[in-house]
């Protein structure tokens, strides 16, 4: 890079002074500033010009190898499943070859399904409530609750509570 200091712009203004004189030096220097400004852009315009041809070639290369890895991928994943579709093609020609042991008759109905479904969470809930299951028994289940308020006044003896005033 050229070593320019301030004495040496200096020396080259004094000369430029001397040289275009005095009245045409401010357009020159305009000029000449412009045309730097415009080499400044221009090159930063090639700068950021190769930095994207790089990251689109690096993009590109990224790219085919996700490709290629997904294709593998594909590959493996087919191949998995024509052999896992074999298998299983070659266990049913065996088990309906040989007499099949699959009683197809003791499946039960949606209806029998549906009632042992049922069955199930009456157990369930049986067995993992909080009251013991000999007092549920003994004395079976509240079909309705009342409030607290309603049951005082329900079990309240008859001469308590009638006053004839607060006063």
């Amino acid at each position: 890079m050229i070593d320019i200091g301030l004495s040496k712009l200096a020396l080259i203004g004094v000369v430029a002074l001397v040289v275009i004189g005095p009245e045409r030096l401010p357009k020159v220097a305009r000029m000449a500033g412009s045309l730097f400004g415009r080499a400044q852009r221009y090159i930063n315009e090639v700068k950021t010009e190769v930095t994207r041809e790089i990251e689109l070639e690096e993009l590109r290369k990224m790219k085919k190898d996700v490709e290629d890895a997904a294709g593998d991928v594909q590959s493996s994943l087919a191949k998995s499943m024509d052999e896992t579709q074999n298998s299983i093609h070659d266990a049913w020609n065996e088990g309906n070859g040989s007499g099949s042991t699959t009683n197809w008759s003791n499946i039960p109905s949606p209806e029998a399904l549906a009632i042992k479904a049922k069955n199930f969470r009456k157990k369930r809930l049986l067995r993992n409530s909080t009251i013991p299951a000999w007092y549920k028994n003994q004395n079976g289940r509240r079909t309705r609750v009342i409030s607290a308020a309603a049951r005082v006044a329900k079990y309240r003896p008859n001469d308590i509570g009638k006053s004839a005033g607060f006063f």
